[in-house]
């Protein structure tokens, strides 16, 4: 085992670099225990992120990402560059803390027991998140190259958003300010209506969207509305985990169902779960591997949902970005039966603190939709849904696409030849027609995992998520998920360059 000691003057602190845990979480974790044992005062300096950074053989971004939580959380206080000091105040449940951690901490050398049994009372969830790729929220600030799914948003039309929510916002309607219709903002259920059907053959109309708290949350309500305990979902293999998530939140049991050249492989689906409630899928731009659901495929998949009674649930993510073919309808269009609810979300389009998505639910399924959403919701922030109306009806919303469009496709030309370059023989990836992401394959030689290799990636401050993560079964496949969309030329010549070095030491 492979370790690094500090030799601060403060703390005795490890790194072990074969260790799964991130190295700066290993970093916060030793230093907040150091905080709640009492081992450093209230007011105790830290020492600077430089010095601990070359004793302990990291990146100094691996102590600043530590070093952040630690003052998010109010263990430290000061500005990280010019002094980080033990916070002089504790909160009580820290006080609290400090001692119950005591004991438990000097005893778990010889007694594990406590801290093991403790998990059992965690739900089956929150035990399943240990194995779901995830973006820790807090050290988002940490990571740009190369997070999949960040739009550009240097590039949005900040003044004509402005202008939008200040148009109407002056002057509310006193209907709105109290609260509105639990479906969202009725003109913008009629825009997205209208939007869909001109540019994914949606059918249908505003009664049938309902506008949600960004995609995962329509998800979420999509899972409690269809699924009991025990219901049989197909999923993706590899697939998004959010949707896993969701459903394992309603004790549905998951199938996964490989995705082969066309898509999800329905035939594989009827021998393994011909009898499933629900099946979750992402056509236009299979995640991740970004495959395109074949014409044969989609017919074959609504026709086991008709025979079956089941739902398809369709995760339309990034459809907008198709930069070669002919644009693809979406598979709710081809539904005579009314068997899909559709997902879209404006956050990969626009950008992520807008927190707005819709579904487009069968008939069927809209009383039923009001009903629980009564009880467990309510609507939205309406903050940003009239001027969203407005932005997508006066046009500027469809402009805004395809400019980026155009920008992506640039964008990812770039990405393919910086790659081609700086991680010759370490890397490859392949263009694709469409996404904001690509898969890039690991060099065998290299004798690394994925997981391995985006640990590497991410104590260097980038991120990478390892395609195996993305597999509830053992991966058929290995490589890195690499975002390019939100990144300008020179960034990404930059998170190759770091993104190699780690990959190499």
């Amino acid at each position: 085992m492979e370790k690094r000691v500090s030799n601060a003057p403060l703390l005795s602190l490890a790194v072990d670099k074969t260790a799964a845990e991130p190295a700066y979480r290993q970093v916060y974790e030793q230093v907040r225990r150091a905080i709640l044992e009492g081992r450093v005062a209230p007011g105790t300096r830290l020492p600077a992120t430089r010095s601990l950074a070359r004793e302990l053989v990291v990146s100094r971004n691996t102590v600043l990402n530590a070093y952040d939580m630690l003052l998010a959380e109010g263990y430290t206080e000061g500005r990280v560059g010019s002094g980080t000091r033990v916070s002089g105040i504790l909160p009580e449940v820290l006080l609290a803390a400090r001692s119950a951690a005591v004991v438990p901490a000097r005893a778990a050398a010889t007694d594990a027991a406590p801290a093991a049994a403790s998990t059992t009372t965690l739900s089956r969830l929150s035990r399943l998140t240990e194995e779901m790729p995830r973006m820790d929220q807090r050290a988002r600030g940490g990571f740009r190259a190369f997070r999949p799914g960040i739009p550009e948003v240097e590039s949005f039309p900040w003044d004509i958003w402005g202008r939008l929510i200040g148009r109407f916002w002056r002057h509310p309607p006193s209907d709105l300010v109290c609260g509105g219709d639990l479906a969202g903002h009725g003109p913008l259920r009629d825009a997205i209506a209208d939007y869909l059907g001109a540019t994914r053959g949606v059918v249908c109309g505003g009664d049938q969207v309902m506008i949600t708290s960004g995609a995962q949350q329509a998800l979420d309500l999509v899972a409690r509305l269809l699924l009991d305990p025990g219901d049989a979902v197909w999923m993706e293999e590899p697939g998004y985990a959010g949707l896993r998530g969701a459903f394992t939140a309603v004790g549905a049991e998951i199938q996964p169902v490989p995705v082969d050249a066309e898509g999800i492989d329905v035939a594989a689906g009827r021998r393994l779960a011909g009898d499933a409630v629900l099946a979750a899928v992402t056509p236009s731009h299979q995640y991740p591997l970004g495959v395109t659901m074949s014409l044969p495929r989609r017919l074959e998949l609504l026709d086991w949902a008709r025979a079956a009674d089941a739902w398809i649930l369709e995760d339309d993510y990034d459809s907008e970005y198709r930069y070669a073919g002919k644009p693809l309808s979406a598979l709710q269009g081809l539904d005579a039966h009314g068997r899909v609810i559709y997902v879209g979300t404006f956050s990969k389009v626009m950008f992520p603190a807008l927190r707005l998505g819709y579904l487009v639910l069968p008939p069927a399924l809209v009383a039923p939709f009001g009903r629980l959403r009564s009880v467990l919701d309510d609507t939205p922030s309406l903050a940003a849904q009239p001027a969203l109306a407005q932005f997508i009806t006066e046009g500027h919303f469809a402009a805004h696409v395809r400019r980026m469009r155009g920008l992506y496709a640039e964008r990812q030309a770039v990405f393919l030849e910086i790659f081609a370059d700086a991680a010759a023989g370490v890397l490859e990836a392949a263009p694709d027609e469409a996404g904001m992401h690509l898969v890039a394959g690991l060099n065998g030689g290299l004798g690394l995992t994925d997981r391995d290799a985006s640990a590497r990636a991410a104590e260097d401050g980038i991120s990478a998520p390892a395609l195996s993560a993305f597999y509830a079964g053992p991966p058929a496949r290995q490589g890195l998920l690499l975002g390019y969309a939100g990144l300008s030329d020179a960034e990404m010549r930059d998170g190759a360059r770091k993104l190699v070095a780690a990959l190499i030491a």
